[in-house]
């Protein structure tokens, strides 16, 4: 049997030197926490990093999509109801066709000549985000309709550290106006079919614009 070595206490690290490791070790996780995982996982960017490495985009897309989860939730929670089994109903209907019709005949006239149109499809339970580039005080008009149902919306912004949501809706048909941008970043719209059936969505755009982002 071989007898191990006793170390010798000049090679120990001193208390000085542990707290030392210790003390940049944390140094380094708390900057990864501020400049990566904050942005991207909570859309907070507080040094403005994130936003530099498209990561304060995908974190404010996180947090959106996870509130608008909760509120379906809560809403199915109220009704009683399994998530599969979810229909909108017929006062949801009712009030997104009210509140469509209404929109539509806010539609301004200089939309006539539209420079953009989308159409895209929705799966039950699938949502979409598609976002215009917009510099802050810019007017777009716009007009959005569903063919085959109706789906939950929010028209929101972000960029430049700032979010704001403009309007939400559930079980709407359609909706059609202008979107002046609070500040200069990405605003647009977010659609989410919770209805049994697959829907069309058709958007059209036009205005003050430089580029038009989608996010599946």
């Amino acid at each position: 049997m071989h007898n191990a070595q006793k170390p010798n206490l000049d090679d120990l690290p001193t208390p000085g030197k542990l707290w030392r490791s210790t003390a940049i070790a944390a140094g380094a996780a708390a900057a990864i926490l501020v400049t990566v995982v904050w942005p991207s996982e909570y859309g907070i960017d507080p040094t403005g990093i994130g936003g530099v490495l498209g990561l304060t985009e995908m974190g404010e897309i996180k947090t959106q999509l996870a509130e608008e989860a909760e509120a379906d939730r809560l809403l199915m929670e109220s009704e009683g109801e399994p998530q599969s089994s979810l229909q909108p109903g017929l006062l949801d209907v009712l009030f997104g066709a009210i509140v469509g019709t209404a929109h539509a005949q806010e539609a301004p006239a200089e939309a006539s000549t539209w420079t953009d149109e989308i159409t895209f499809a929705l799966e039950p339970g699938e949502g979409i985000e598609i976002k215009l580039v917009m510099e802050e005080g810019a007017v777009a008009q716009y007009d959005w309709a569903v063919t085959g149902g109706a789906v939950n919306y929010d028209t929101h912004g972000d960029g430049s550290g700032n979010t704001i949501s403009y309007e939400k809706g559930r079980a709407v048909e359609a909706d059609a106006g202008e979107l002046t941008a609070a500040f200069t970043g990405n605003h647009g719209w977010f659609w989410r079919n919770r209805g049994d059936a697959p829907v069309d969505v058709t958007l059209r755009v036009a205005g003050a614009y430089s580029e038009i982002k989608r996010y599946d």
